[in-house]
């Protein structure tokens, strides 16, 4: 099947329940499932090149985390942090799993999404078989989590399609040399129409008040909490790393190859964060670590 189906599961925090809406790829029977989960400021729209490349041999589910594109927002937007984000994922690992308990899954994630298969797969009893992260690790650069908090508190409206797009595409600049038709597509996943007629960006403004509630002292904890969930991974681990990313910086690339699951380390030249794996080369990227 080359078309995705979309569904929601219902998930809790601690403020209550909300939904949380998935695209599923393939044959709902096939035992071997992919899960692939975005950034911070993404939708799980991002993967429909990777899903329809890889549904013939996955059931692929691609998410969109609470708080953004078309699943719910949470009623306290402090819990919008990776614990939630985890409990979400078990949520729906036992739905698209059906409570098996001897299921497996593999783990694609880009940068936020890579710290939820990080943190899940960092869980004792976890059902992740093979992991990718995608320009993500244990060190979050001050400079770049500063760049991505003031853009996510960024309440902006734009007069139309076009000007949003421009946006997008300026502030993704880091993403690499896409086509007209993928920048279009881009935007297209991030852009809504609101009841005004101006164009915004999809997600909760919410998502912001936990990056401006860092701390220095807070950053260290996290960074802590972060290498000790690495050093717990034990499945095989794929990093990718975008050679100009402002983010994971090739001396933590280079230390995530020596310690806790060892990963293998792959760059896409002319990339920053984050490699969109739009693009047949770094599809077969993900395809060759998965299925190889």
């Amino acid at each position: 099947m080359t078309d995705a189906t979309s569904n929601f599961v219902t998930c809790v925090s601690p403020a209550g329940l909300h939904r949380m809406a998935y695209k599923e790829w393939g044959d709902r029977d096939n035992p071997r499932v992919l899960i692939c989960v975005h950034g911070v400021t993404r939708v799980g729209d991002d993967f429909d090149h990777l899903a329809r490349a890889l549904c013939g041999d996955y059931r692929v589910i691609c998410p969109d985390v609470v708080g953004r594109g078309r699943s719910g927002r949470l009623q306290n937007p402090q819990f919008y942090r990776i614990p939630q984000y985890v409990s979400d994922m078990v949520t729906l690992l036992a739905r698209v799993t059906n409570g098996r308990e001897d299921q497996t899954v593999d783990w694609f994630g880009t940068s936020m999404g890579g710290l939820i298969g990080l943190g899940l797969a960092s869980l004792p009893g976890n059902p992740i078989g093979k992991l990718v992260l995608n320009d993500i690790g244990p060190v979050l650069e001050p400079v770049a989590l500063q760049r991505i908090g003031d853009y996510i508190g960024q309440d902006l409206r734009f007069n139309s399609f076009d000007e949003g797009a421009q946006f997008i595409r300026d502030v993704s600049a880091s993403f690499g040399p896409h086509t007209e038709q993928e920048w279009h597509k881009l935007a297209t996943d991030v852009l809504r129409q609101d009841a005004d007629g101006k164009w915004v960006r999809h997600y909760d403004m919410g998502l912001a008040l936990p990056f401006r509630s860092v701390t220095p002292e807070s950053a260290k904890a996290d960074e802590a909490m972060l290498w000790a969930a690495y050093d717990a991974v034990q499945c095989p681990t794929l990093l990718v790393r975008g050679a100009h990313s402002d983010l994971l910086t090739r001396d933590t690339a280079q230390l995530m190859t020596q310690r806790g699951p060892k990963a293998t380390l792959v760059e896409i030249a002319d990339v920053g964060h984050a490699p969109t794996f739009i693009h047949d080369d770094q599809i077969a990227i993900a395809r060759a670590f998965l299925l190889g």
